[in-house]
């Protein structure tokens, strides 16, 4: 902000601007300055990881099993019919697969955005037309990308 102010100055000291456009161009500069989220809001939601993915399996017990032993995946929330594999910030969702010829499918993706807020998360995919549904713990949003594909945008609070 500092060498936008000093440019200006220059540029009006030099008589390359007039003090009315100097004026002008110093409150916009300042406006933007202190309005940090009026360029996050028109840019959309930051995203800082990728917080899961949703797996739908064939066999739940044989999938968990493979990627906890080959990869070192951290079980949890096992209940005999879905768990997460935990690694970093990030898990995976296993469980058995609702396709109606058995076959692996991916669910959704969940993605991980800075300053979480259910409320605003939520107002800015309905002004996009969307359709969201907040969980009941105000943790993620969840809604269809154009292809009908699933996206859950979460909290930093969400974990395996």
């Amino acid at each position: 902000m500092e060498q936008i102010i000093s440019g200006l100055v220059e540029q009006y000291d030099r008589g390359q601007m007039s003090r009315r456009h100097f004026v002008q161009t110093l409150a916009l500069a300042a406006t933007a300055a202190t309005t940090p989220a009026l360029g996050a809001q028109a840019k959309g939601i930051k995203t800082v990881a990728v917080n899961h993915v949703s797996y739908g399996v064939a066999d739940y017990a044989r999938t968990r099993d493979f990627y906890a032993d080959l990869l070192g995946m951290k079980v949890s929330k096992d209940d005999g019919k879905q768990c997460n594999l935990g690694f970093g910030d990030s898990f995976f969702v296993v469980r058995k697969t609702r396709q109606p010829d058995n076959k692996p499918f991916v669910d959704h993706i969940a993605y991980t955005i800075d300053n979480w807020d259910a409320a605003a998360v939520e107002a800015a995919c309905k002004a996009r037309n969307l359709t969201p549904t907040v969980d009941a713990e105000k943790l993620s949003v969840s809604v269809k990308d154009p292809d009908g594909f699933g996206v859950q945008i979460c909290s930093k609070e969400m974990k395996a």
